[in-house]
């Protein structure tokens, strides 16, 4: 089992930055991918972006490349998602989670875990 824990959201205005955290817990996640998710209203969850826990290889969606960087702290398995520059279609409950395997998916139906959410609000 894995347990994913999301902290960081909040309310800021266009063009600041946030950094998302991901308390990870539970099997060894040194095979595993972690990604974040997010889901706007009345929107399906789209894939943000991920990262091969092993390898560090990440992957990003083309709305927030350039602005958002995943990256990892192993020894405190935790992973973060640094997002700066945002705009308010970057509004959202942002999702962390994790899969087996080095393969970098932004399906969400390849994650096997999911943490509860936290709240993105960017204001204009």
């Amino acid at each position: 089992q894995v347990q994913l824990v999301e902290s960081g959201g909040g309310l800021v205005q266009a063009g600041d930055s946030l950094r998302l955290s991901c308390a990870a817990s539970g099997r060894t996640f040194s095979r595993n991918v972690m990604g974040w998710f997010r889901q706007a209203p009345g929107k399906e969850r789209e894939f943000v972006a991920a990262m091969a826990w092993s390898v560090g290889t990440t992957y990003y969606a083309d709305s927030v490349k350039g602005r958002f960087t995943i990256s990892r702290d192993n020894a405190k398995k935790m992973v973060y998602l640094q997002m700066n520059s945002l705009k308010p279609e970057d509004t959202a409950v942002y999702y962390c989670a994790a899969k087996s395997g080095n393969y970098v998916s932004i399906r969400t139906y390849d994650y096997d875990y999911w943490g509860q959410g936290t709240q993105v609000t960017v204001s204009s």
